[in-house]
């Protein structure tokens, strides 16, 4: 099988999706990039992630094309292609409908940096990337303008995107982002937080960066 440990990869992220609660039913989508290859294994649309086993991951190339696979990949596989193609550094990409982040992108405001937890993980607020229909071919785009050197925005209206340099560096940024976002708006309710100035959210991001796991 093609690339076994990446769609082993994807397919842990897809459940841990559903384990904490930033997709349900087949939301969402979850790929990966082969640093060597280049090909990607993304998630096949449509699918219950819990019936999947690895073979089900699709394989393609970097024009779309599968490569190895029996189902039609994610509806949203162009702006994944589109993300991967401008951002050469990025080897995972994520999408989730979580709730309290979609709470923002509804309003279409960011998500303020009030915690060093978001300043790690995301790099900061969570900006917004502008409004595209599903399918237009317009997300990526509008994704790859919003996110800057971030790890992660708001799909005005939509959802939420992020990216890493792994299947669980997206994963991690993704999960972070909900919980900072859950946090924000409980804040709110109590008064106004206190947002990080710039030269502590680099702090934060230098600590993530080169101090924080294992070498």
């Amino acid at each position: 099988m093609l690339l076994e440990q990446l769609r082993k990869e994807v397919l842990a992220a897809s459940l841990d999706l559903l384990k904490y609660g930033l997709v349900t039913l087949t939301g969402g989508n979850v790929s990966g990039r082969d640093e060597e290859t280049g090909y990607i294994a993304i998630t096949p649309s449509g699918m219950s992630y819990e019936t999947l086993s690895p073979e089900d991951i699709v394989i393609i190339d970097g024009s779309g094309k599968v490569i190895e696979g029996k189902w039609k990949p994610s509806v949203d596989t162009p702006d994944h292609l589109y993300i991967y193609g401008k951002r050469q550094d990025v080897f995972s990409i994520i999408h989730t409908h979580s709730t309290y982040a979609c709470s923002f992108a509804m309003l279409q405001q960011e998500i303020p940096c009030a915690t060093t937890t978001l300043a790690n993980e995301v790099g900061g607020a969570v900006p917004v990337a502008r409004y595209a229909p599903v399918a237009s071919g317009l997300i990526g785009p509008h994704v790859v303008e919003a996110l800057g050197d971030k790890s992660g925005c708001l799909l005005a209206n939509h959802g939420v995107i992020t990216v890493g340099t792994s299947v669980r560096h997206a994963l991690t940024a993704a999960v972070m982002l909900e919980d900072n976002a859950k946090s924000y708006l409980f804040a709110k309710h109590i008064g106004n937080p206190v947002l990080l100035e710039a030269a502590e959210i680099q702090k934060a991001r230098d600590v993530f960066t080169y101090l924080y796991g294992q070498k």
